[in-house]
């Protein structure tokens, strides 16, 4: 039985995660908490977000699981948006988005480079890799089923 291109789509993560997330708002929240935001009057006051808005995203990422809000620890009148560790899986996939941006000049190129903290090397660029650690190319890939590989994807198209 051959499968069914739109049903595979269908059981997808991506639409799922992509609705996990929320839109832009989201993202930039999350880059925030990744460089160690905390506190919503940061959030706020670094992203120039309205606060009903903040308010809003802040309650979707808590309730999707990919940040905490809890009480601080030195004032339990205040509270602290942490990630989780579901939130922080997020990483690889948003520093994947910053390379992409960067490489094809959807902003100007930034002070910042991310490196190891221990050597202050930047890092590579996030990569596609198969279970040994080679590199892999979307020609490389397959979507395995159990009765069926269908290549991901072709050759490039190349602008004429």
């Amino acid at each position: 039985m051959k499968h069914n291109l739109a049903q595979d789509l269908e059981q997808c993560a991506l639409p799922a995660a992509l609705e996990a997330m929320g839109e832009r708002w989201s993202f930039l929240i999350l880059r925030g908490a990744l460089s160690g935001i905390r506190h919503f009057e940061e959030f706020q006051s670094t992203l120039g977000i309205a606060r009903n808005i903040l308010a809003n995203r802040l309650s979707r990422l808590v309730e999707n699981g990919i940040m905490l809000r809890q009480p601080m620890q030195c004032d339990r009148r205040k509270v602290e948006y942490r990630l989780t560790e579901k939130g922080q899986d997020l990483a690889p996939a948003m520093i994947a988005l910053r390379q992409w941006g960067e490489k094809w000049g959807c902003a100007p190129a930034s002070c910042q480079v991310l490196a190891d903290k221990r050597d202050g090397q930047p890092i590579r660029s996030i990569a596609i890799q198969a279970h040994d650690g080679r590199l892999l190319e979307l020609t490389d890939l397959v979507w395995v089923c159990p009765d069926e590989v269908t290549p991901m994807a072709e050759a490039p198209a190349v602008a004429a």
